[in-house]
């Protein structure tokens, strides 16, 4: 199976397991100078490969192509080793993270691949100028973050890695949900 084969299966994974809805959050792939990226307003659910849009890593915005390519593109620049960057709503990371402060993971898993998720406050009305630069400084030092009340961002040396990081932020946010309902865990 091919690299961008492996983006549109990822990118439907993350309608299919929740982490996005039907036309949220974006996925790229860094291929030389340039990157393949989902639409503007694709649909996971049937999104083709034939469909993904290549824009060069230096240059301005391409027609088409997804909302976030200036963030794609500025954490693939900070970034050599990026060869994969997701973006997922990650509903229950949003919701634990909506009052402040980095996330921490409380499960054994979380705490094994990013013991602190940082946690980026960018104003509705600015996010697509200040999310960039932002995010991609904030992706060279962690596999990924999270932008309050938006959603959050992976960076991986594979599609698989970027995948995992989003999947693994969730899984563990969903756990910590869990445990403030059962009472095992202070909010916090």
């Amino acid at each position: 199976m091919d690299e961008r084969t492996r983006l549109v299966e990822a990118y439907r994974w993350l309608r299919q397991y929740g982490i996005n809805d039907s036309h949220s959050g974006n996925a790229s792939l860094r291929d030389g100078d340039r990157m393949w990226i989902t639409p503007q307003g694709a649909w996971a659910d049937t999104l083709a490969v034939e469909a993904l849009v290549a824009c060069p890593l230096a240059g301005g915005p391409v027609p088409g192509a997804s909302r976030d390519q200036a963030l794609h593109r500025a954490v693939y620049q900070a970034n050599p080793r990026a060869r994969a960057v997701m973006h997922g709503h990650v509903p229950h990371a949003v919701a634990l993270t909506l009052a402040g402060g980095d996330y921490r993971p409380p499960d054994l898993e979380g705490q094994y691949y990013f013991p602190v998720v940082p946690v980026l406050r960018i104003a509705y009305g600015d996010y697509f100028e200040e999310s960039p630069a932002r995010v991609a400084r904030r992706l060279a030092d962690h596999p990924v973050v999270i932008v309050a009340g938006h959603g959050a961002y992976a960076w991986g040396e594979s599609v698989e890695q970027a995948y995992q990081w989003l999947c693994s932020l969730e899984l563990s946010a969903r756990t910590a949900w869990l445990a403030r309902l059962a009472g095992t865990l202070e909010a916090g």
